[in-house]
């Protein structure tokens, strides 16, 4: 049944104090967390030469981040659901900032091998831990909105990362007998020890802990919560233990998804830099304001996408489309080699719809995961998603060291987006997918 509008009123207004206190934080460390996560791809544009290292080594180190993200994925996760937020995200900013500062000293190809892979182990458990605690504090309605204020976060981090790295290694170089993109990692790498540090001081793990929220908001806050999993007893039984979660094929479908929207994500983080360097914008500055500009287009996008996905209570079509729509970019950008205005507006429109597909895409497993099993699910899809991580990367660098061309690999990735968006709309059929516990059923089936 329907929740008068009188009813969701005061309801809303809890959940924007709740979202004013804890989105914000959340969104800082987020962009601090990809800016630290993408920030080699500026770097290689100084250090490849420096350190005598091409492009293959690059892609491969890039991709190491993501098999020490795999490796360590779910234990990370299922320890959040033990000790709470605040100490998990003490742990994990802490390594992972004090990992990008000592990348500063990498002197050879096995030595930057080795501290991407300890940076994926050490970021391990973010995203999917920070989806996990949303779940904690949102009902199913709110996430959509909510997941992609958080998400915004990512270009966000393109606008400030960009033109800022571009800069630090322009305006340090060989400051203190250290090169640009020393500077770069050293610059970046420590507020995400800082934010660590206050994490563990100003959020609180969950609404029974935050005396923030009188007792009236936490109960309702409860209420909501509680209404989200009897609602969910309607359509399935949610798997209950970790064996449950990873005996369960929809599982599995859901992370071969994902794999290939992360195979997407990851070829628009990592090469965004090096695309703009191929159609001739050569200064370091210039290709980040470039940068920057294509995230402020992202930063909108995706939250105009994101409302109009709660606004319909529909999840397939905004999912498949804006996956389409990025796999027809990347198979353009070859037609626009020769225009910067041409490529850069194909960057646009890929990066818009690769994080708008990334948000909106968690509003089905978190509409069907719950408790211990959220944990497990969520972290078992984020830990196969990594593997795409790992894998966009390395192919798009050894094939560009093959062939000379940065679009095979390009092609390759829109053929596996085609191949994901496909397994979507079969998994999630049409007539079912107007409202979110219709999404649940689908899934659970």
């Amino acid at each position: 049944m329907m929740q008068r509008s009188s009813d969701l009123a005061p309801e809303d207004a809890i959940y924007r104090k709740i979202a004013r206190r804890i989105v914000p934080f959340l969104f800082m460390c987020y962009v601090v967390n990809f800016i630290d996560r993408v920030n080699i791809g500026f770097a290689k544009l100084q250090f490849l030469q420096d350190l005598k290292l091409d492009d293959a080594v690059f892609g491969l180190a890039a991709g190491m981040f993501f098999v020490g993200y795999l490796v360590f994925e779910i234990p990370s996760n299922l320890l959040l659901e033990k000790v709470g937020v605040r100490k998990t995200l003490l742990r994990i900013m802490v390594l992972w900032g004090s990992l990008t500062v000592l990348l500063m000293f990498v002197k050879s190809a096995n030595m930057l091998y080795l501290l991407r892979f300890l940076l994926g182990a050490a970021e391990a458990g973010f995203f999917p831990g920070i989806i996990l605690y949303l779940t904690y504090w949102f009902p199913d309605r709110h996430r959509g909105r909510i997941t992609s204020l958080f998400i915004m976060a990512v270009p966000l981090a393109g606008i400030i990362g960009g033109p800022l790295s571009g800069w630090i290694m322009v305006h340090f170089h060989d400051t203190l007998g250290l090169r640009g993109w020393q500077w770069l990692f050293l610059i970046e790498g420590v507020p995400a020890i800082t934010l660590g540090i206050m994490a563990l001081l100003y959020l609180d793990d969950r609404p029974a802990n935050a005396n923030w929220l009188s007792d009236a908001e936490k109960a309702q806050v409860s209420a909501a919560l509680e209404a989200d999993r009897k609602q969910r007893g309607v359509h399935h039984a949610p798997p209950a233990r970790l064996a449950d979660v990873l005996r369960n094929p929809r599982i599995y479908l859901l992370s071969a998804i994902y794999f290939c929207v992360f195979m997407g994500l990851n070829a628009i983080g990592f090469w965004i830099p090096t695309l703009l360097r191929h159609i001739g914008v050569q200064q370091l500055d210039h290709i980040g304001w470039l940068s920057g500009g294509i995230s402020v287009c992202t930063a909108i996008g995706i939250v105009a996408i994101g409302h109009s996905s709660d606004r319909r209570a529909e999840r397939r079509w905004h999912v498949a489309g804006c996956g389409f729509a990025v796999a027809a970019s990347f198979l353009l950008l070859p037609l626009a080699a020769h225009s910067v205005p041409f490529t850069v507006a194909l960057l646009v429109v890929a990066s818009i719809c690769i994080y708008a597909t990334l948000s909106i895409f968690w509003t089905i497993p978190t509409a069907y995961l719950d408790g211990g099993a959220a944990a497990a699910g969520i972290a078992t899809i984020t830990a196969i998603g990594a593997i795409g991580g790992a894998v966009s990367p390395s192919l798009i660098g050894m094939l560009k060291t093959q062939t000379g061309s940065v679009y095979a690999g390009f092609a390759v990735v829109a053929v596996l987006l085609i191949a994901g968006m496909i397994a979507l709309l079969w998994a999630v059929p049409a007539p079912q997918s107007k409202t979110l516990g219709a999404v649940r059923a689908a899934v659970s089936k």
